[in-house]
């Protein structure tokens, strides 16, 4: 069994520099001391970073793979991304791209719990596409916000989030939102039969996601949306963990704030540390990834990886139902499409817009 994960970088370099600067950035991010300083030889052969492989992208950068020692990440999520681009993430010509972990390292991580069997068992959507819309905009009292959650709900959809700036605001505090909205959204799926779940936003740090999460539980709430970048990484792991029975989607806020590429990021590393499901901005919408990045992303949420359960992509950002075949078309049906202020827009026509979405996914299914 290897005893190095492999990190892959893309750093910006002339060819006569690239193999010292390779050097270096395996150093930095395994001793970050001169190594003529290190007099064990031990932590030369079995600590120090290691220049695996450099490739020339012909377009004045290069890709660089380095082995950092398995043993120098505990293993433990804070410490592995630590070790994978903790220091060198300053520098602002490298940009960390991809990881290959051993065995090991995915069985302690493990991965999502539920993945895309599970959530799709939640709203019995078997062999199509889920969907999911989002409560907003923040600054509604909780008895609005409910309302919304009710004319959703009797439209049929099957996942109905907060949005992520709803927290503990005093306009709508968390614990008064969450039993009132999971209070409106059941009572609409008993009357309709489906299986629509709700799932409130969490925030704070972790005593107060924990209590959040208990709150939910009380509930009958079985999924989540959470932050991990804004929370914290080392939190959703920790969450997951102690919740067996909780599924967590991923936001992206916070995402952009560092040069990690957004298929390692929401991809495979939301994937890693426990995320069922993982939200990212689609092409053509606010936000404009390219479509060769949005396939890479859903391609690494939920291929194949070790004994990993594969963790549902969520396309959004600006989506409107329109574009619902042409998406159902690029990602296939093991994808969960997220549609919010295109709905909302739909003002009092709103349960009768969001059932057309719900239809539209569902005839998909078996085109």
């Amino acid at each position: 069994m290897t005893n190095r994960l492999i990190a892959t970088y893309r750093v910006r370099s002339d060819a006569k520099s690239i193999a010292a600067r390779a050097k270096a950035i395996a150093v930095e991010q395994s001793v970050e001391m001169p190594l003529e300083a290190i007099d064990d030889a031990a932590i030369h052969t079995d600590i120090v970073g290691r220049v695996e492989a450099i490739g020339d992208r012909g377009d004045g950068s290069f890709t660089v793979r380095i082995g950092l020692a398995t043993a120098t990440t505990g293993p433990e999520v804070g410490q592995l991304i630590n070790m994978m681009f903790g220091n060198t993430s300053i520098h602002d010509d490298v940009t960390f791209e991809d990881v290959e972990l051993p065995p090991a390292m995915l069985a302690a991580f493990a991965g999502p719990r539920f993945g895309t069997a599970g959530l799709r068992a939640r709203v019995g959507a078997a062999g199509r596409a889920m969907t999911c819309t989002a409560l907003k905009p923040q600054g509604l009292p909780t008895a609005r916000l409910a309302d919304l959650a009710r004319r959703f709900a009797l439209a049929g959809i099957d996942y109905i989030k907060d949005d992520h700036g709803l927290a503990d605001q005093a306009y709508s505090p968390y614990a008064e939102r969450v039993p009132a909205i999971a209070a409106a959204t059941a009572a609409a799926a008993r009357e309709t039969g489906r299986q629509t779940r709700y799932l409130p936003s969490l925030s704070g740090d972790l005593d107060a996601l924990r209590r959040q999460v208990a709150i939910a539980r009380d509930c009958g709430l079985d999924t989540v949306l959470i932050a991990p970048m804004v929370v914290g990484l080392p939190s959703l792991h920790a969450l997951v963990r102690g919740n067996p029975d909780v599924a967590f989607v991923a936001h992206p806020a916070f995402g952009g704030a560092a040069r990690v590429a957004p298929p390692l990021l929401f991809g495979k590393l939301f994937r890693l540390f426990g995320a069922d499901a993982t939200i990212f901005t689609n092409y053509a919408g606010r936000f404009r990834y390219p479509p060769e990045t949005c396939r890479a992303l859903a391609d690494a949420a939920r291929g194949a990886w070790g004994g990993l359960k594969p963790c549902v992509p969520v396309p959004a950002g600006g989506m409107t139902p329109d574009r619902v075949p042409e998406m159902l078309d690029f990602y296939g049906r093991d994808v969960m499409l997220l549609i919010g202020g295109a709905l909302l827009a739909a003002r009092e026509r709103l349960t009768e817009e969001t059932a057309a979405f719900q239809r539209t996914v569902e005839r998909h299914a078996y085109r």
